[in-house]
């Protein structure tokens, strides 16, 4: 499996690649800046040679001047050796040139003679140049074409040195960059990796433990805290799946351990058929209690893993209660409890499930009612979905067993036994159903008298 890029060899090279790219354009914009002020430089040699060339043609009046004039020229270039010149009057004819003169035929044309620069190679030699055309003093003798150049070699030898150095340069401080770069960022990440180290020392016994915010940089607080919510959210399903486990374990036991004791009883001595009868239907009370537990567990098994799909059908909430109420009558006159039911709603789900999670909640509540007490049901319909609330009399929850009134198994009564008390699976149970059904449910705390569970669907 390829593995990609550390972090470390990535920002190493986005920082090598972005200080090469700044370089490259530092070097670039001095080269440039360079080139164009040997230009200038060219240029200022060219239009003074140009200038000098004007006023003597301007002092031009006939021909016979024109020696006297061009040996001036000559004596003014008296020094300046890498520089070219060339006069040809109108009838294409050579009227002066410096020994060294170079020049295109194309520059010398009178079309070409604008007084723009140009550079042109000859004989491996680089020059640059202008050709311009020259008016004389005399409107008889017409104007010349003057044509100047300066050897440009040293500023070529200087730029291509320039550039060799300023490649090696970059070169080199690219590799540098990586290298400073590479521990910049070692050092940058090293709280990540003290992280790593003390994330490593969690196991399944070391849950508590919790990672310093204050040890961290601001940018990884927030990454250092999910972490921290991380560990709380394990540390607390670990712990209800240890309290799950070990409250699986009683509740087998007991039947199971009822099941072990008449069983043995009964094997103590020989006993009639009618004996033998009553200890087999005892028995057969004890797995009936198993199989509920068993098949209860399978269900929150199949709702914790999505397996549960309800069927959708329209549910009238209120004949499901008044069913109910009709099925635990005879409960309720036993305690002399009132049954109430106010509104009415439907829903869309599936009637069996719904009805289960209802029973669950009706039977909880008379069974936690005091005698002469109220059940009361509540169904609401708006906009936002339907609302149903069971309530009953009696003593309010402690708030210490809210969060934990809907886990498996739990009971607020601390004893565990108590028969007909149940499992502790009919509320994880109910809300597994509602939830199946998108829907949720809760338990209203704080409250002085009673409890309220209140249930939403859409």
């Amino acid at each position: 499996m390829r593995r990609s890029p550390s972090i470390t060899a990535r920002l190493t090279l986005l920082f090598a690649a972005v200080s090469t790219a700044v370089l490259l354009a530092l070097g670039l914009l001095i080269g440039n800046a360079v080139e164009r002020h040997f230009i200038e430089q060219d240029m200022e040699v060219l239009s003074g040679k140009t200038q000098l060339a004007a006023n003597l043609l301007a002092q031009l009046r006939s021909p016979a001047d024109s020696d006297a004039l061009l040996r001036q020229l000559d004596d003014s270039l008296v020094g300046h050796h890498g520089l070219a010149v060339v006069v040809i009057d109108d009838t294409g004819t050579q009227r002066f040139a410096t020994p060294n003169a170079a020049f295109p035929q194309a520059l010398l044309q009178p079309a070409a003679a604008d007084g723009k620069p140009q550079s042109w190679t000859l004989a491996g030699q680089p020059w640059r140049g202008v050709a311009t055309l020259l008016p004389t003093g005399s409107r008889q003798l017409p104007a010349m074409l003057f044509a100047v150049a300066v050897d440009i070699s040293h500023h070529e030898h200087f730029m291509e040195s320039f550039r060799r150095t300023l490649w090696l340069f970059v070169a080199i401080a690219a590799t540098l960059v990586g290298l400073l770069g590479w521990v910049v960022v070692r050092r940058g990440l090293a709280p990540l990796q003290a992280m790593r180290a003390h994330a490593a020392g969690v196991t399944a016994d070391r849950l508590d433990t919790r990672l310093s915010l204050d040890a961290v940089p601001v940018e990884l607080a927030e990454l250092a805290e999910t972490l921290n919510q991380m560990l709380a959210r394990l540390e607390d399903s670990f712990q209800r799946l240890k309290d799950f486990s070990s409250d699986l374990a009683h509740e087998l036991r007991t039947p199971i351990s009822n099941l072990m004791t008449e069983t043995q009883v009964a094997l103590t001595r020989a006993r009639s058929p009618e004996e033998y009868r009553e200890v087999l239907a005892s028995n057969a009370e004890e797995y009936e209690r198993l199989a509920r537990m068993v098949g209860d567990m399978l269900f929150l098994a199949q709702a914790d893993n999505g397996l549960v799909v309800p069927r959708r059908e329209a549910v009238d909430l209120a004949q499901q209660v008044r069913e109910l109420f009709d099925f635990f009558d005879a409960l309720a006159e036993e305690k002399h409890l009132q049954l109430v039911l106010t509104g009415s709603g439907q829903v869309s789900g599936d009637k069996l499930m719904l009805r289960r999670a209802l029973a669950n909640l009706i039977s909880n509540a008379i069974r936690h009612t005091p005698a002469g007490g109220t059940v009361r049901v509540g169904i609401e319909s708006g906009g936002e979905g339907t609302r149903l609330t069971v309530e009953n009399s009696g003593e309010p929850i402690p708030k210490e067993q809210i969060t934990r009134i809907f886990d498996r198994f739990y009971r607020g009564d601390p004893s565990r036994h108590g028969g007909g008390e149940g499992a502790g699976l009919g509320l994880a149970i109910t809300r597994s159903i509602v939830r199946a059904h998108g829907g949720e449910i809760s338990v209203r705390a704080g409250m002085e008298e009673g409890v309220c569970f209140e249930l939403r669907m859409a």
